[in-house]
């Protein structure tokens, strides 16, 4: 083990690792840079590329080297000694390097970083929470319905101009500022009118045209366009109408539900999309519940938030929002320019979100030592049973290579987690929404009302990696 961690318990849900890198492992990081180095010097006799790590050394003096070595190791380290600690920090740890070492001797840095607040845990089981019952309005049949219809209807060309609903075949090519840009042409393009599909505006300009005719559709392209080059300017399309096609939808009758199930009625057609949407809201019913179930338990408990400590989870929040909108080909600057806010005030209102969250984190944790909850090796293997197909390798060499370099430990963590949600919701009572609702507000001194504070509700089964930018800052939009 090169890492190895003293661990210190600092007020306010601060702690402070005292690690130190054995002076084995910190000889092998400077062969190592000397080796990668040498491949870069130019030193007479020797051809480039090839001139030896001792060479380098002597040539660049071990305390240059050295200090090469570790700039390029410590976040390396730095990751091991959080991994090995098991804490679950929040925000950005100071960090602290001593003076660099003689040779054969570990170097020590230390690391002070907050981390998860610990609850003091009220009522945890049995817990009354609101549970609704599937249901299903005859309005959302009807929609499943008509999308049925649609996927049914005929299509026939017709000797008219194009109205709403209809197909027009189209040829266009766009300029901005005259010139020609990419994506901006399509050939035999099939507009449905109302669709949605293009620009707004291009498709309502259409509308009237006949077979044969050419217009200039004129548009101009949202500020936060995924196209940057595009984003906020405006646009020409030179439109050629090829063909003004309508759809006729099939009558919503028994021949209808014959053709396009295995029903012979309408009736049954119709009782087999009930059942089908109230089996799909159960899975969201159960996740509802779970995710009340913990936060009721959290309503139940203590948790110390100091300010600095939400702040720096509102931060990391907003981080992850701005990777997800990079990964999407969108600048934040752009987000916040169409949003009308900054950076700070966006962070200020994601606040209450974070300062949910951790204490919803907080209270699991307490769980999970209450219940003396651990993750095996068995929860391991289950749990990286995917990640280790995707990786081509069998699961438990995928396990044995994690559990060598501590990054284990967050995935046991997760597990322990979700097995403190499972003791919360198996043991909790549904009852009528309504009426756990009006017991959420009433009041009594020292208990925080239900809804202060409140956000997206956490729970272990959320994956933190990336947000889709029409969600608000701060929650993470995908479940597993």
């Amino acid at each position: 083990m090169p890492v190895t961690t003293t661990l210190t318990e600092l007020p306010d849900s601060r702690v402070r690792l005292d690690a130190e890198v054995s002076g084995e492992e910190l000889e092998s990081r400077v062969q190592r840079t000397a080796t990668a180095l040498g491949r870069e010097l130019r030193i007479p006799g020797f051809r480039q590329g090839k001139v030896p790590g001792p060479m380098v050394i002597q040539r660049m003096g071990r305390e240059a080297v050295l200090e090469q070595a570790v700039r390029d190791s410590l976040p390396e380290w730095y990751e091991e000694a959080i991994l090995r600690s098991g804490v679950s920090t929040v925000g950005d740890p100071k960090l602290e390097l001593d003076d660099l070492p003689a040779a054969g001797a570990p170097l020590s840095f230390s690391i002070e970083v907050s981390v998860t607040p610990q609850a003091t845990l009220g009522t945890y089981r049995g817990l009354e929470v609101g549970k609704r019952s599937p249901e299903v309005p005859d309005e959302a049949i009807d929609h499943e319905l008509e999308h049925m219809r649609e996927r049914s209807a005929r299509v026939e060309s017709v000797d008219r101009p194009v109205a709403e609903g209809d197909i027009a075949v189209v040829d266009f090519v766009g300029r901005v500022d005259g010139e020609l840009f990419a994506g901006g042409e399509a050939r035999d393009y099939m507009l449905e009118v109302g669709g949605g599909r293009l620009i707004e505006g291009f498709e309502e300009q259409v509308v009237g045209a006949k077979t044969g005719e050419q217009r200039t559709v004129e548009v101009e392209f949202p500020a936060d366009y995924h196209s940057e080059d595009l984003a906020g300017k405006q646009a020409a399309f030179d439109v050629d109408v090829k063909d003004v096609r309508q759809k006729e939808l099939p009558a919503l009758d028994d021949d209808f539900a014959s053709e396009a199930s295995e029903f012979d009625t309408l009736e049954e057609l119709r009782a087999d999309v009930r059942h089908k949407l109230e089996h799909a809201q159960e899975h969201s019913i159960e996740d509802e519940f779970r995710e009340a179930a913990v936060d009721a338990a959290v309503d139940e408990a203590t948790v110390d938030l100091p300010d600095e400590l939400v702040t720096a989870r509102a931060e990391e929040m907003w981080e992850r929002t701005e990777r997800a909108l990079r990964a999407q080909g969108i600048d934040p600057d752009t987000y916040f320019a169409t949003s009308g806010k900054t950076r700070d005030e966006v962070i200020e209102e994601t606040k209450q979100d974070a300062a949910r969250q951790l204490g919803r984190e907080s209270v699991l944790e307490a769980v999970a030592d209450a219940e003396g909850l651990e993750a095996g090796d068995e929860d391991l293997l289950e749990a990286l049973q995917s990640a280790a197909e995707r990786e081509g390798v069998k699961p438990e060499k995928f396990v044995e290579r994690l559990t060598e370099s501590g990054r284990d430990l967050p995935v046991r963590r997760e597990i322990r987690l979700r097995k403190a949600v499972d003791v919360i919701v198996d043991s909790a009572q549904p009852i009528d929404p309504d009426k756990a609702k009006a017991r959420g507000q009433i009041w009594t001194p020292g208990k925080q009302r239900k809804g202060e504070g409140s956000a997206q509700l956490w729970t272990p089964e959320e994956k933190t990696p990336e947000q889709r930018p029409d969600e608000r800052p701060g929650e993470d939009p995908e479940k597993t």
